[in-house]
């Protein structure tokens, strides 16, 4: 057995970010930019109102005289109006100041009479007014290469006018459960049979992480289709992520048929509980693949994917090294754990509201009602135990 930073380092040494392409910003949520961008347009791209209001000279307030209103600037077109020190402007949310003003006053704070406004506060210059370049300025960085497009990135990009981001392609992927024991979802359990819940449940985390589109797969226990179905798999796809067949039982084909595919596992087993039967194999040609061998019990299949096979994806698919982490905060714990045994166990739990951390039901590997109920995993090494009250750091789950 390797650790488990022995086991992810030596899978990332083998990782490479996938191809840069030309994508639609529209349909690109999700993925990671592939060069950084500057900005060409400043925001705002033009001095503006942030309110209705009017729009006027900040000295011109402290008078109690009526302030003429010479005409109405609303959003949208600027209309080229003008005024002097002595007028007024009215003025709506987000259009263009009128050279002469330097400050907005609510409509709120003025009273309209026929000769004009009479204002009820003062503004001092440059009050309700967004400046020109405030929020970004051209030339400003707006993302740099490996980051995640979100929604509000998008924003970004779309105030610059563009319809097109180079992004890194993401991978082809393809999930493969083994065992004769597993029935499709929606037919009949015969006796000793179990649903494929593993498909699914890689399915939903490999979307959560931005990969849509991945297949599931079944083989049979025979050395014969299992061979098969991973050359079938390898041909069109750029990672295979197995659920089962990885251990050393008499129908674990996995091991011996990527070795017949010119696959020979690069690690076997990793010191860690849940997931220690965990294997990761790759070649380079005739076409770049990634296979990862994830034990069949669901607990250990979704820890090791959270912890080995997600970083992984996300160095495939551009990610910066600071996104390859998992996102961890600190948690007061309610209850103390302890790590028996020579590896660290990882404790999934739930965070309540006030910040602490409970274990949720069994903490078996087979436990999927508990998993259920988790949203954090809390890491215990053998000569570490926690006590209750104590501070430690929990992995966030489904983020």
């Amino acid at each position: 057995m390797i650790s488990l930073e022995e086991a992810l380092a030596k899978i990332l040494s083998h990782t490479k970010p996938a191809a840069i392409v030309e994508r639609p910003l529209a349909d690109a949520l999700g993925c990671f930019i592939g060069k950084g961008l500057l900005a060409t347009i400043p925001l705002p791209g033009f001095d503006n109102s942030m309110m209705d209001g009017y729009a006027v000279t900040a000295e011109r307030t402290r008078s109690d005289l009526p302030i003429p209103v010479i005409g109405e600037q609303p959003a949208g077109p600027n209309l080229g109006l003008s005024m002097e020190s002595r007028e007024a402007i009215r003025i709506f949310t987000g259009a263009p100041m009128p050279p002469g003003a330097d400050a907005v006053i609510m409509q709120e704070d003025v009273t309209a009479t026929p000769n004009g406004i009479v204002c009820k506060e003062l503004v001092e210059p440059g009050e309700n007014v967004r400046r020109q370049g405030s929020d970004l300025c051209i030339g400003q960085r707006l993302l740099t290469a490996g980051d995640r497009l979100t929604p509000g990135r998008i924003g970004l990009l779309a105030s610059q006018g563009l319809s097109q981001v180079d992004v890194h392609s993401q991978p082809r992927t393809a999930v493969l459960s083994t065992g004769d024991e597993l029935q499709q979802i929606g037919e009949p359990l015969r006796p000793g049979q179990i649903y494929n819940s593993n498909g699914l449940m890689l399915q939903a985390q490999l979307q959560r992480l931005g990969v849509p589109g991945a297949t599931i797969h079944h083989c049979a226990d025979t050395l014969e289709d299992t061979i098969r179905t991973i050359d079938e798999l390898a041909a069109v796809n750029d990672v295979i992520i197995l659920s089962g067949g990885v251990s050393v039982g008499d129908h674990d084909y996995i091991k011996p048929a990527l070795i017949a595919l010119g696959m020979a596992p690069d690690l076997w087993r990793v010191r860690m509980k849940p997931g220690k039967p965990f294997l990761y194999a790759h070649r380079d040609s005739p076409r770049p693949v990634h296979v990862f061998g994830l034990p069949g019990n669901p607990v250990s299949a979704y820890v090791t994917f959270t912890l080995l096979v997600r970083p992984a994806l996300l160095k495939l698919m551009g990610a910066n090294e600071a996104a390859l982490k998992p996102k961890s905060i600190p948690v007061r714990l309610n209850e103390a754990l302890d790590a028996r045994g020579d590896r660290p166990h990882f404790f999934r739990g739930e965070i309540s509201e006030d910040g602490t951390f409970s274990t949720r039901g069994l903490q078996r590997s087979d436990a999927l009602f508990a998993l259920s109920r988790a949203n954090a995993l809390v890491r215990v090494d053998p000569d570490h135990p926690w006590a209750a009250g104590d501070l430690a750091p929990a992995i966030l789950l489904d983020t």
